[in-house]
This record gives structure tokens, sequence and C-alpha cells, in this order.
């Protein structure tokens, strides 16, 4: 990633010092548990201007994150919510890790629903988190805290969890973006387990591309989270220009309130208009798998993270939490095996849903309740927030969260895309288009292709990209060896020759980031007289390329002039 998102006129410590200030001026102690002290801050964030005096390149330097307090920063307390199971680890997880090598300061360990149990924030014997915009009303849960300190104004980023909808339902509660990747392509490292196979390390920011940017210098593989994952050699790298989104049927969005109902159908309205393609589909099948999350024996991975723990009556054990982690220890095994298998049915049952779909779009949550309501009704309005949430980790998906069309009364409101694992960038990309952003890449793999010819955009083969998620990265030029001949093909196609050094001319073409296996699809199915080589650019890098086989530029015709294909075509 070569974003750099510390602005040139303001250094670390100025920005350090601004989000001290906005602490104060907001005084919103119920959304930290341990705040750090301001002369740490400063230190840290006058190493940061340092490494950047000296040449470094830190493209998140000086941006301050706020941490949820089930993810361990060596020397500062983590309590997953709960005093009395506080410990002060030695070592960073490896997701903070990474930010902190990216420039980034943190300020502290943030409130949040007790062992990662809830999506209303109102969880914790350290308080409930009050919403940023509206006090009265709950900041969700279970990452309360980081959602809040970035709809603040305080943090740039904040680091949530998300089991059930935790790096999400916040997000949409105060207008925030929330990346869920793939399970384990942030490692989990270094997090309090609430269900442990369930787990994501999450991301808020106000802006998709800052979102994008954080989870991508998170995600890399480490071997000290068994359940870590590389992305595949097959992972797509971005979305197709015609996009096509499944939505939900009416009688599956029975659960929104009315101000959500209404908000969600506008955002639809708005993606049609975008030239996104809507199609209703039956989710009923991943809206029953929700369910097993709390309801069924999966609840047992929440026994066995603190259940022993809980099992001693501690004092500062949340009244809810404790009993949804005691309930946990009664599924029998035949039971969390007849869940598993359900599981991998309606994986099943989604794979072949989205076939042909490039995302599937749901509202976030299902309304946005006071903090009196969910005191009055912790687990049912609780239970109702997920409808939409909980299935995601279960059936192995990705979820970008973003704000969509406002309420009637002007309150935020929040979609999802949601596509199947290792799908994120086509995630990003969807929700890029349905916010009116450029869309920033987050996944990092692949392999450079250039190409000259019949599949630069808008050409007759570009869809053969497309097919195997090519994602566009610049215009290029080649180096002034190559002469470029229109061959006798059908349809009609360049080929590149190589020539000595000044022998040819500089022919534009357009470079793409393509999958090692996206590739090997392409190379199997390339019809003769072409070839793929080794292409030399303007600017001395070499990329892989197309070329043509020495008989067929033998009755070919000289196009080298024109510069391009498209202005050969176009002459």
């Amino acid at each position: 990633m070569t974003t750099d998102f510390a602005t040139s006129t303001e250094t670390a410590t100025e920005r350090a010092r601004r989000a001290l200030s906005r602490i104060s001026e907001v005084d919103r102690p119920e959304v930290w548990i341990t705040l750090r002290d301001a002369d740490d801050i400063l230190a840290d964030a006058a190493a940061v201007d340092a490494r950047v005096a000296a040449g470094e390149s830190l493209p998140l330097a000086g941006l301050v994150v706020a941490v949820k307090d089930n993810v361990d920063v060596a020397g500062l307390p983590t309590t997953a919510g709960c005093p009395e199971f506080a410990y002060t680890p030695q070592t960073t997880a490896s997701g903070i890790s990474r930010l902190l090598d990216a420039g980034a300061v943190v300020l502290g360990k943030t409130n949040l629903d007790q062992f990662a149990t809830g999506l209303v924030g109102t969880r914790s014997p350290y308080g409930a988190v009050r919403c940023a915009w509206d006090p009265g009303r709950v900041s969700g849960g279970s990452s309360s805290g980081s959602a809040a300190a970035v709809g603040l104004g305080i943090a740039d980023i904040g680091i949530g969890t998300d089991t059930a909808g935790s790096g999400r339902v916040p997000a949409a509660l105060h207008g925030l973006v929330g990346i869920k990747a793939t399970l384990g392509v942030i490692p989990t490292h270094g997090v309090v387990p609430a269900c442990v196979d369930y787990d994501c390390l999450t991301v808020f920011a106000e802006s998709l591309d800052l979102a994008t940017h954080a989870a991508a210098v998170m995600a890399v593989p480490d071997e000290r989270d068994p359940r870590s994952r590389a992305w595949p050699a097959d992972v797509r790298l971005a979305a197709p220009s015609r996009i096509r989104i499944a939505v939900p049927r009416p009688e599956d969005l029975t659960a929104l309130c009315t101000e959500y109902r209404d908000a969600f159908d506008a955002t639809v309205r708005d993606a049609r208009r975008s030239g996104i393609e809507i199609t209703e589909v039956d989710i009923s099948p991943l809206l029953d798998a929700a369910t097993l999350l709390y309801d069924g024996a999966l609840v047992a991975e929440r026994y066995a993270a603190v259940g022993k723990f809980l099992e001693t009556d501690r004092a500062g054990a949340d009244p809810t939490v404790a009993a949804i982690v005691a309930s946990a220890a009664r599924p029998a095994a035949h039971e969390l095996v007849s869940d598993l298998d359900s599981l991998i049915r309606t994986r099943a049952y989604a794979r072949v849903l989205l076939d042909g779909f490039d995302g599937l779009l749901l509202p976030t949550t299902t309304e946005h309740p006071t903090i009196a309501a969910v005191q009055d009704d912790p687990v049912g309005i609780n239970r109702r927030m997920g409808t939409y949430t909980n299935f995601c980790n279960l059936l192995d998906m990705a979820a970008v969260a973003v704000p969509g069309v406002a309420t009637s009364e002007g309150h935020p409101f929040g979609v999802m895309v949601v596509v199947p694992g290792f799908d994120d960038q086509v995630a990003v990309d969807i929700a890029a288009r349905l916010t009116g952003v450029e869309a920033p890449q987050f996944v990092d793999a692949g392999v450079e292709l250039g190409v000259f010819g019949a599949h630069l955009r808008g050409q007759p083969l570009h869809f053969q990209l497309e097919d195997i998620g090519a994602r566009f990265s610049e215009q290029v030029y080649t180096s002034d060896s190559y002469r470029l001949m229109a061959l006798n093909t059908t349809p009609p196609k360049p080929g590149l020759v190589r020539h000595s050094a000044g022998e040819g001319a500089a022919i534009v073409g357009e470079l793409f980031r393509v999958s090692e296996a996206g590739l090997g699809r392409f190379l199997a199915a390339l019809p003769a007289p072409m070839t793929l080589t080794s292409v030399e650019l303007s600017d001395g890098r070499w990329v892989v390329g197309f070329g043509c086989t020495h008989d067929a530029s033998a009755d070919a015709v000289d196009i080298t002039g024109f510069g391009g294909w498209v202005a050969y075509t176009t002459s």
C-alpha cells in the first residue's frame, strides 16, 4: 500500500494533541477502559515524527487508534470488559503491531460488551457506551467504545472484533465504514476469544479509503494464529464493471423498523440508478443459520472461551453475559454435530444462491434503540439487531459495512455488502460504487499483466480479464524496442514484436493485476499465434505481456506509427 494518510501539514505530535483535546472536549469517559497517559501518547507521536524525518515511508504516520479492550497492546491491561479478568500482555496483537509499524499511535483501550458478547454496547461494568451523536441511544456493540471514539472525532481508526456483527452494527449506528474481512485474513493473535472459530479483528473509520488501507496493513498471515489464512491463488482482485447484486425479498425484511425499511428501499433505488443490477433472492436459509450462533449448540464456543472463569461467580460479570455463557455449557456433542452439518448445508445453499451475483446487499441492523429500551429488554433487542449479521462468519463470508441513505429523520442508516470468503476486494469495490468514491485496494496479491490490444478496457476481449477478476492499475508504455503488428486473426488483434533498442516505438497499453491462478487460466486458454512473455516498459520495469510467434508477424501489417491499438482501430 502506497497511500499516505498523514497530511503534509500536520505532524504526528500535532495530531495526537488534537485527539487529546477532543477527548477532554467531548467528556465521554465510558468510551475508555484504559486511556494512556498524555505524555506516553505524545512520546510515541514524537517517535513517529522522527521516523518520518529519517526518511521512513509510513502510510499511517501519526493517525491515532482506539483499540477494543479484548485485543492485546503490550504494557496495557486487557480486561475484555471484566475487571477480574484483567492481565497485562507482554506482546501486542499482530494486527495492532502492523498498524504501529505503519506509523499509527495507540490512544488507549476501549469499552465493549463484556467478553464481546452483545451488539448493544451496554453490557459492561465500565458503563453503557452512549452513541456519539445521541447520548440517549446505544452505540452498538460489542465494539462500542472503538466505534464511538471514531464517531466522536477522537480516533482516526477504531479496532474492534466481530463474531456476530460487532464490527458492523456500531458502524451502521454511527454512519461509519466497518471492514469485516474473511475469517483468518487478519490474524486474531492477541485477541481474547469469544467464539474462536468465528472471531475476526475489524476496522472502523470515517472513510472507505482509510478503513480499507488500515485493514490491508493488518492482513498478513501470522503463524501464531493457527486459523490465519493467506489470500488464495485464485483471489479476485476487482469487481466487474457491470455489477450484479442480490437483495432480500420483502418477506425477509420484516425485522426492520419502519424507518430502516424505508431507508433500505431508498438505498436499493440509488444503487439501481448508479447502474447496479438488482435481483431479489430468498435469504431465509441464511437467516435461519444466523440463529445457530446464540440459540444453537455453537454457543458452546463461548463457554469454552470464558465459561470456567465465569463459573466462579465473578462480581464484575455482566448478568446477561454470564447467563448466555452459562447456558452454553448445556448443548450435547450430537447437537453440535447437527448444527455443524446445518452450516455446511447452508454454505452450499449460499454458493448456489449467489452464483451469478457479485455480492449480497443487506441492511446492517434492524433499528437504533435507546439505552433505556435495551435495559428493559436486553436479550430480545440484541437478538433482533443481529438478524442480518449473525450468519456471516458462520458461513465463512466477508462483509463491508457502509452508510446507506439516511432515515427520514436524517439519522444514519447502514448497509452491508456481503460476499463469499476471499472476495473481500469485490465487496470493497461494490461498497465504493454504492457510496460514490474511488475503490481502494485491499487485496495485495497477484502479478502484473500488460495488455496492448483487444484486452484493453473497452475492447472486445476485455471481458476475459474481468472474468478472472483482474484489477486495472495504470496506463503504461513499452520501451522503444517494440513494433506493433496488426495480425491476420479473428477477431483482429495486435502482436508486440521486440527489436533492438531504438528500432521500435513506445506503444501505449494498460497494466492490470491478476491472480496467479487467473493468469494460469489466461495462459491455458491463449489461442495461437499469441504468446505471453516479458515486456519491457518505458520506465525500465519488466512485466508479463502479450507477444506473438515469429511466423504470425510475417504477413502482419506494421502499425507501430499509430502508437497503439486503439489509435489504429479508430483511425
